[in-house]
Order: structure tokens, then sequence, then C-alpha cells
């Protein structure tokens, strides 16, 4: 009985963490724009739900991989549409305005995204790949799963080694802290937005492709998707990177150890009673 109770808890630790890598990467595309824009993007999980159905309809006439390819890059391409004509509108104002306005500008966004795809997809929806299932030390560990920690671990790698090492890293970074010093020091803040917003599209691209492999979604679930993201991000800091994924990846775990042990219903409540808690001791966030 011990052993089939770890055998249990190491399967849930694995899906735990395969779910709390995507929920970083979306936290991450919350924390990049709002840190750098000032913006908080409502929208990111209608992006993501595009990528998915991009995925799902090329894959019929391309491989899996460069299906996948394709559906980011095109995603990415429509979110650089949106952000030189309708987000350029919002970063006009300042301050509390162009908060406010951006929520209400990606809110809008998203209800009309939406509201155009459930006209096609009505039904739930995935990235049409079988990865088999994984047997190790007895544990039935699901493929995907194992795939979704791999590359999703490769690609926080990558960012970190982008952000750290990079010239346009560090210029992010810089804004993200200070953004009048930045301006001093000859950072184009503008085109640094641009850049940024389409990083955090694709990134949610990204991170809605690998979903799929593992999960069902529909239309209606991309506003579950960004609640979500805005979750992770608040309790990572805002504005703080390794917060987001700190956070992201043990929101992860929690939620997956109280949805099997109590259900889905009380996992998505207690998401928002561990943000809460976790903001009652430290407002900043955990960064």
């Amino acid at each position: 009985m011990a052993t089939d109770t770890l055998v249990r808890i190491g399967a849930l630790l694995v899906d735990g963490l395969s779910i709390g890598l995507l929920y970083a990467m979306l936290g991450l595309g919350i924390t990049l724009v709002f840190g750098l824009g000032g913006v908080l993007n409502l929208a990111l999980g209608a992006f993501t739900v595009i990528a998915i159905l991009l995925t799902f309809e090329l894959t019929g006439s391309l491989p899996v991989v460069a299906a996948a390819v394709v559906a980011i890059a095109a995603t990415a391409a429509f979110g650089l549409f949106l952000e030189r004509t309708l987000l350029q509108l919002v970063y006009r104002s300042e301050g509390d305005e162009r908060l406010l306005l951006g929520i209400f500008t990606t809110l809008g966004l998203s209800i009309a995204l939406q509201g155009a795809l459930s006209l096609r997809y009505s039904g739930e929806f995935s990235v049409p790949v079988h990865i088999d299932t994984v047997e190790l030390s007895g544990a039935f560990i699901r493929g995907s799963s194992i795939l979704i920690i791999v590359v999703s671990l490769v690609t926080l790698a990558g960012m970190y080694l982008f952000f750290s090492r990079t010239y346009t890293g560090l210029a992010t970074r810089t804004i993200l802290q200070d953004e009048t010093g930045a301006v001093f020091c000859g950072i184009d803040t503008k085109r640094m937005r641009t850049f940024v917003f389409v990083l955090s599209v694709a990134i949610a691209a990204f991170a809605g492709v690998l979903y799929g492999t593992s999960f069902e979604t529909s239309v209606a679930g991309a506003f579950d998707l960004t609640i979500t993201a805005v979750v992770v991000s608040i309790v990572g800091g805002v504005t703080s990177i390794l917060g987001v994924v700190v956070a992201g990846v043990g929101l992860g775990i929690l939620t997956t150890f109280i949805s099997a042990y109590l259900g889905a219903y009380i996992s998505t409540i207690a998401l928002f009673g561990i943000a809460i808690g976790v903001l009652l001791v430290k407002p900043e966030g955990i960064q």
C-alpha cells in the first residue's frame, strides 16, 4: 500500500511539474508585457488557443512539428500586427490611464477573438499527436508530460541565457527595473516594447502547443488560461522573471495534488486562495 502511494505521488509530481512549467511560461508572457509596457494583456489566453487551433488544422497537411512551428510563427505575426495597430493607441497614455485602457482594450480583443473562433469551433480540441505512456519504477507517466518538462526546461534555460547574456535581453531587464534610466542609457523603449510583446505572444503560443499535446481545451478555455497566467505573474512578483517561474512551478504542483485528492473545483479555489495568501504575507510577490 505504501509503495502504491509513493508511485501515485511520483506520477502526480511529474504531471504537476509539467503543468507548472506551462504556467511559468504563460505567467512570463504577462510579466514581460506588463513590466515593460504597463499593459495587462488579458488576450494572452486567446493567442494560446489560436496556436493550438492552427496546429490542429495544419497537422493534416504538415508533420506535427512543422505545423507547430508554422502555428507559433503565424500567431506571433498576428501579435505583431496587433501591437503595431491596437496597442499603439494604448501606449499613447501614461500611468493608471494606460493600465485601465490596456485592460479594456485587451479584454475586448479577447472577447472578440473568442467570439470569432467560437463560430467555427464549438467543441474541445487538442494537438493531434499520440505520445506513448512511459513506465518509471512502477509508475505510469504520460509521455506528453515528459515531453512538456524537457522542452519547457530547455526553453526556460534559453530564456534565462537570453535575458542574462545578450544585449537585447539585458536591455529588457533594464527597462523592467528602471525605464527612465534605460532611456538615458540610449535604449529604444518603443522598439523594445514591440519586441517583448511579440516575444510574449510567441511564448504563449509555444506553451499552448505543448499544452495541447497533453490536454484538450476549448475556445472558452482561453479565459481560464489568461486568469491562470495573471495569477502566476502576480504571485511571482509581476516584474520578476525568476519569481514567475518559481510561482508557476509551485502553483502547478500544488493544484495538481489538490485536484487529484479533492477535485478540480477545489483546485481552482485553492489557486486563488494561495495567491491571496502569498500577497498578504508578501505583497511584492515571492520574487
